[in-house]
């Protein structure tokens, strides 16, 4: 009869407060692989690397890397398994001829290898994701670096590779969508920094409206301050109607919208847009920046709330993360559009010039012929 579980989950070997199902399929198909070696032609596409357990993933190796034995001898002796201790245990001095011979005890039917093997790679496909979800929020969060936003894309690209590759090996299924709920994001908070930005912004836009009809990639969304939002939105309503623009005409606008308050006097929302610095594009580009790493973010999150909840499948995993990055990639797509250098009218080649009248003289090909001296 085999073994439960608990008969040797607490050996020491990678212990864990509470074993996953992978680990106990990683278990099932190492018993199977110890008791029948030639099972290993059913999982071909396992590779070390979809385990989680370090020591598995020795284990593993080593049979695959010693040649079968006989089914005959191995049937009757235990040469092949003390060899293939041999060879993991370099690579995982905790194992022990104990932890085999449990391993073989463990595993129900050892014909079961490849499906097995499919609730391993199921599982290393979710660390996959998680993994890169945590790279990209990491990245997007850290101010250390030269161009965050760019190295945030370029994660962004690998990460939709890595999905259409995962996409190749799961097949769908109805029900694609994960139902994990997930919290709502967290509100933006506003520093200093992001502040000046937008109030910078406003004023120069207010002062330099022409430039504001380039800025169409710039949304009140992007806005930290929900009150710079709507200031925003004011001014873009003014430029798009061809309406004059300064601050008696963004505040006549502001009131409009419900943005003068006791705590936002006029003369206070007049003096917000009176004192520009700089371009508006420039200060819209800085926004634009901070807004498309807070989505990466949360992103970031979103996903990796999709590879905690173990009720997902591979396949649910692979549309709610191609969800949540396509929510980026909007974003993405107006960073673009204001980053990129301005092009250039096409210079048109000069007017051919006529030619002109061809004064008396010796021929073309002839050449002139030197003045004479005078005495």
């Amino acid at each position: 009869m085999p073994h439960t579980p608990d008969a040797f989950e607490d050996d020491g070997i990678d212990r864990v407060p509470a074993p996953k199902p992978v680990h106990y399929a990683e278990q099932a198909l190492l018993g199977a692989l110890l008791l029948e070696p030639a099972r290993l032609a059913d999982i071909e596409q396992l590779s070390s690397d979809d385990f989680e357990s370090h020591t598995h993933a020795a284990l593993f190796t080593a049979i695959r890397t010693l040649p079968a034995p006989d089914p005959a001898d191995h049937a009757k002796d235990t040469a092949w398994l003390n060899t293939v201790l041999d060879v993991a245990r370099p690579h995982a001095p905790g194992l022990n001829a104990s932890y085999l011979h449990a391993l073989i005890q463990f595993c129900p039917r050892a014909d079961h290898a490849a499906a097995y093997a499919r609730i391993i790679r199921t599982d290393h496909a979710r660390r996959l994701l998680r993994g890169h979800a945590e790279r990209l929020g990491l990245t997007a969060a850290d101010p250390g670096l030269p161009d965050p936003a760019a190295t945030v894309l370029v994660l962004a690209d690998d990460f939709s590779r890595l999905l259409d590759t995962l996409a190749g090996e799961f097949a769908p299924h109805p029900g694609s969508l994960p139902r994990t709920a997930l919290p709502s994001p967290a509100a933006r908070q506003a520093g200093p920094e992001e502040l000046d930005e937008e109030q910078l912004l406003l004023a120069s836009a207010t002062a330099s409206p022409k430039d504001v009809q380039q800025m169409r990639w710039l949304t009140a969304d992007d806005f930290v301050l929900p009150l710079h939002a709507g200031i925003w939105q004011s001014i873009t309503a003014l430029v798009h109607r061809g309406d004059v623009v300064d601050p008696v005409t963004v505040l006549g606008e502001a009131q409009h919208r419900g943005l003068i308050t006791e705590t936002l006097p006029p003369r206070d929302l007049m003096a917000l847009v009176s004192t520009p610095a700089g371009s508006a594009e420039h200060w819209g580009e800085q926004i634009l920046k901070r807004a498309l790493l807070t989505r990466a973010q949360t992103v970031a999150e979103r996903i990796t709330g999709y590879t905690d909840d173990l009720v997902n499948t591979p396949h649910q995993l692979i549309t709610g993360s191609r969800r949540a990055l396509a929510d980026l990639n909007t974003l993405r797509t107006r960073y673009r559009h204001a980053t990129a250098p301005a092009t250039m009218p096409a210079a048109h080649p000069p007017a051919r010039a006529a030619p002109l009248p061809r004064a008396a003289g010796p021929p073309p090909n002839t050449a002139p012929t030197a003045p004479r001296a005078h005495r």
